[in-house]
């Protein structure tokens, strides 16, 4: 029996998780960022033999969590800038564990009505808050790539219906090729995606210095139309970005959706940290014109700060989302009005609209555009600073939350990289911009504080003062 007398196993398993999670997020704020142990040692401290018989569930966790807790990276901090990724908020977490404690599989209208009547809320909440069209399908996958992947699936089937093409019934085969354009500078899970669908690798078009797909290429990329030099306009996709990876940047929109929609393409924008722009009168500029494209592709684990699994595909036009996701099945207990699984490539799933709808609840409408302001005042903070560093170069314009820098020559860069990641104050990795080695950052920490900024700052001079 557990000390605090928890007669269920299950309680007795929570109280011991609840324990060492606590122990683990109030480390957050002193530990260093890197794990301790390595692969390795985390295998010998759990052991490699499965047992003969069983254990208690308390047992497990606590071995669980003793020999794991060296091998964790501290991705929650305030001072993790590696990647694009989010911590998770408070109202957030809390929810999450509710949903593995709820057990709901968010497949079927009828079956889960508390998981459908919140997602049902927090769609209508997502698209008032990006200033997408009402009516607009929202279905939450498990990251942004496959966000992507969901409205290019429609994307891709819509422009073959156009043509006169049945791809549900017939398949690629022997249908009209389908032209995909997407910028240069566009993140590799669109590629991703486009290879999944069986579209190929898209044709590039030139981007400017900053990522930013260049409207006159586009233009002269849309009149191209085959490469036989036919002046039909073939089933097109265009594919823009809200936020570079590197640079943060967002392509024009008023100038490049209006070309893609007059050519009679299908417009979609992966947002994947940007698009949030649009939920702050300060930042909403930078997705100016987006509103009008065909679908969107946003992560909530990103920017918006909820646990990971939690993608976002927007789709305008609702029936070409459920015609390219929906699946019927005789079992199954459908609803006329459709479920949420019809805008999801999968059936079981967690239920993932409770932490949206916790983030959005708690935060509400102003706290939303507030964690935006913050993280991006945040990567002007960090710009500031490394470009009073002797011998460094902020190489973007810094207009979200992303900020691009060098050391000089390559192998300094790599130089400062390595010796930060070893001082463990902080992590920041490393990338290849342009041609050259850069150090990038990326601010997307609801937790990350002033504080935590300036003990960054500090970290990146010392390193830059020890790789001369």
């Amino acid at each position: 029996m557990d000390p605090r007398g928890a007669a269920d196993p299950r309680e007795a398993a929570l109280h011991r998780a609840y324990d060492h999670a606590v122990h683990w997020l109030a480390s957050l704020s002193e530990r260093r960022i890197p794990a301790r142990a390595s692969v390795e040692e985390v295998v010998r401290a759990l052991g490699t033999e499965l047992p003969d018989g069983p254990s208690p569930p308390e047992d497990v966790i606590e071995l669980l969590a003793t020999a794991c807790e060296p091998g964790l990276t501290g991705f929650p901090s305030g001072r993790f800038y590696g990647f694009v990724i989010g911590g998770t908020e408070p109202a957030a977490l809390a929810a999450d564990w509710l949903v593995s404690a709820w057990d709901q599989n968010s497949v079927l209208r009828l079956i889960s009505p508390a998981h459908t009547a919140v997602e049902d809320i927090a769609e209508g909440w997502l698209l008032d808050l990006l200033g997408l069209p009402p009516g607009s399908a929202v279905g939450f996958t498990t990251g942004a790539t496959m966000a992507n992947f969901t409205c290019l699936a429609a994307a891709r089937d819509t422009v073959l219906r156009r043509a006169g093409w049945n791809t549900a019934r017939d398949g690629l085969s022997g249908g009209p090729a389908v032209r995909v354009l997407a910028g240069e500078c566009r993140h590799m899970t669109i590629d991703l995606a486009l290879r999944y669908l069986g579209l190929g690798a898209p044709r590039p078009v030139a981007t400017d210095s900053q990522g930013r797909i260049i409207p006159a290429a586009l233009l002269d990329a849309l009149a191209a139309g085959t490469d036989e030099g036919a002046r039909s306009e073939p089933p097109t996709i265009v594919a823009l970005q809200a936020g570079e990876i590197h640079t943060g940047a967002f392509d024009p929109f008023e100038e490049t959706v209006e070309a893609a929609r007059a050519a009679g393409a299908w417009v979609h924008i992966d947002g994947a940290f940007g698009l949030w722009a649009a939920a702050s009168p300060e930042y909403a500029r930078l997705t100016a014109g987006c509103a009008r494209a065909d679908s969107w592709a946003t992560d909530a684990h990103k920017t918006l700060n909820v646990p990971y699994d939690c993608g976002l595909a927007v789709v305008r036009d609702a029936p070409a989302l459920r015609a390219a996701m929906g699946q019927r099945g005789d079992y199954l207990i459908q609803h006329e009005r459709g479920d949420p699984f019809d805008k999801v490539p999968e059936l079981s799933r967690r239920g993932r609209a409770f932490t949206v709808w916790a983030v959005l609840r708690s935060l509400g409408r102003s706290g939303v555009a507030a964690l935006v302001e913050r993280l991006c005042h945040h990567a002007s903070v960090f710009a500031h600073g490394i470009a009073a560093i002797e011998g460094a170069r902020v190489l973007n314009d810094v207009v979200f939350t992303q900020v691009c820098a060098d050391f000089g020559d390559d192998a300094r860069t790599d130089r400062v990289l390595d010796r930060l990641l070893a001082d463990g104050t902080v992590w920041i990795s490393g990338s290849t911009w342009n041609g050259r080695r850069v150090m990038r950052i990326s601010v997307c920490n609801w937790s990350t504080t002033d504080d935590d900024v300036a003990r960054a700052l500090d970290a990146i001079r010392r390193a830059a003062a020890a790789a001369p």
